[in-house]
């Protein structure tokens, strides 16, 4: 069995997140009979990960550093193999707006949005409207804006959060009600390279919407693995979700996120946005999908590190 490197940590907003993810990924690993070193790291640089021992790496950091291209960017001249999709798919990826648009060009349909403007008194998106960052995921920073009164609350705090941290972008997005629904795809058990859709899962908060507290702090979400939808969405879903990351070169794993909307017409699914480097926790729908096609966490994570060996090789993968 190789020996595995997996980071945990980062210096993103969603650290919590990645230390549970990466341990659970490290447990799992080392259950199935690999030899792994567990590092927590902050901002990590060439020289610092070379010095850390593994044949392959297996990134479980999520953000901006971590899963959006700069950490990418460090293993690829740190040149080992190593689990999660290329710079470039992880920059375009952790986007909103540029995963948005290459959706749109795909013919995959996805709400109207656009970047907050400070300058901008109003927005040519009516409320209501949602508001979060371009470049965070798991829900951090997401400000539901269902009135005026709601809008101008969330605009105060997205300025504040913004003068924090300078750089930092948010969109407004129209608000879509409905059911959501995630698609997982992981790398398929062979040589092609290519990746397999799971059955979707239905999320269902006890109340309020699907925030972080939702995702990991309470216990009262539910998930529905293969919900009951209207003939042929399922397939849809799970063919919109492959198109869209072949096109933008994502490999091995992904989440991409959609809302279903029922209007006088019938349904309709709304792409929301993908995720080159899911959660592994105890709470991540990722695990969920796999399992109920009896691909358990080792199993799973096996598959995630025989992928990045099989796609470093002369001619492998993307």
């Amino acid at each position: 069995m190789k020996h595995v490197l997996v980071l945990g940590g980062g210096p993103d907003r969603e650290r919590e997140v990645s230390l549970n993810s990466s341990r659970a990924i490290a447990d799992a690993l080392e259950r199935f009979g690999y030899r792994v070193r567990y590092e927590v790291i902050e901002r990590i640089g060439v020289r610092e990960l070379r010095a850390l021992p593994g044949e392959v790496v297996f990134p479980a950091l999520h953000g901006a550093f971590g899963e959006g291209g700069p950490l990418q960017e460090i293993m690829e001249v740190d040149g080992r193999p190593y689990v999660g999709s290329r710079a470039r798919a992880a920059r375009a990826a952790m986007d909103k707006m540029a995963s948005k648009l290459e959706a749109a060009r795909l013919g995959i349909p996805t709400a109207e949005a656009c970047v907050v403007n400070r300058s901008d008194s109003g927005l040519p998106i009516p409320i209501p409207l949602v508001m979060k960052p371009v470049h965070d995921g798991s829900s951090v920073g997401l400000h539901l804006c269902v009135d005026d009164a709601a809008y101008e609350r969330a605009r105060r705090e997205v300025d504040r959060d913004i003068d924090e941290n300078p750089g930092r972008a948010y969109i407004a997005e129209r608000m879509i009600r409905g059911r959501e629904l995630t698609q997982t795809l992981i790398a398929a058990d062979d040589d092609g390279g290519d990746l397999e859709a799971m059955d979707a899962i239905e999320i269902v908060p006890a109340e309020g919407a699907y925030d972080y507290d939702a995702k990991y702090v309470r216990n009262d979400t539910r998930y529905v693995v293969k919900p009951d939808l209207p003939g042929g969405l399922a397939g849809e879903l799970q063919a919109w979700s492959v198109r869209l990351a072949r096109s933008m070169g994502v490999r091995h794993v992904c989440r991409v996120d959609y809302l279903l909307e029922q209007g006088a017409d019938g349904v309709r699914a709304w792409f929301l946005e993908i995720n080159t480097m899911p959660g592994f926790t105890d709470h991540s729908l990722v695990p969920k999908a796999a399992a109920y096609r009896g691909i358990d966490m080792g199993t799973l994570c096996d598959r995630l590190v025989r992928a990045a060996s099989r796609d470093h090789m002369p001619g492998g993968g993307r």
